[in-house]
């Protein structure tokens, strides 16, 4: 199957909200493959995506007090931008020694894996948006 190139404006965009309990994030993972596939997306590009988001959306159920998180997966000409919107909590993201233990190995792995990546607040009480980029070339669509 041969790949059309898109025009130079066009963006995708695909966003769902769940609950934040720890089974989400495999539901969030299984919401968002589905989506690569349907683009078009390379298996190489899909499994970086899927850690991301799995990441990011483990980070909101464990570190904040949120009752839903908001995952949304943007695909533009150079860049994937994956961000999670949480409802708030105690602190924002940061990456922590982790030493021996597993946990908060996360945003180490987002920060190695992606173009960029931060957070921003929503404006609505701690209420933040965790997001990271990845770059990938208009030649080879998503």
């Amino acid at each position: 199957m041969t790949q059309r190139p898109r025009p130079h404006s066009d963006v995708r965009r695909f966003a769902f909200e769940l609950p934040a309990r720890t089974e989400s994030v495999a539901r969030a993972r299984r919401l968002a493959e589905e989506r690569l596939v349907l683009w078009g997306c390379d298996p190489e590009i899909r499994d970086t995506v899927l850690l991301v988001v799995s990441e990011l959306v483990t980070n909101a159920v464990v570190h904040t007090a949120s009752a839903r998180v908001v995952c949304e997966l943007r695909e533009g000409e150079e860049r994937l931008r994956i961000a999670v919107r949480d409802e708030g909590g105690p602190a924002g993201p940061c990456i922590r020694e982790c030493g021996e233990d597993e946990r908060g190995r996360g945003l180490i792995l987002v920060d190695a894996l992606c173009a960029a990546w931060g957070a921003d607040r929503t404006g609505h009480g701690t209420a933040q948006v965790v997001w990271a980029e990845l770059a990938h070339g208009m030649a080879e669509p998503c």
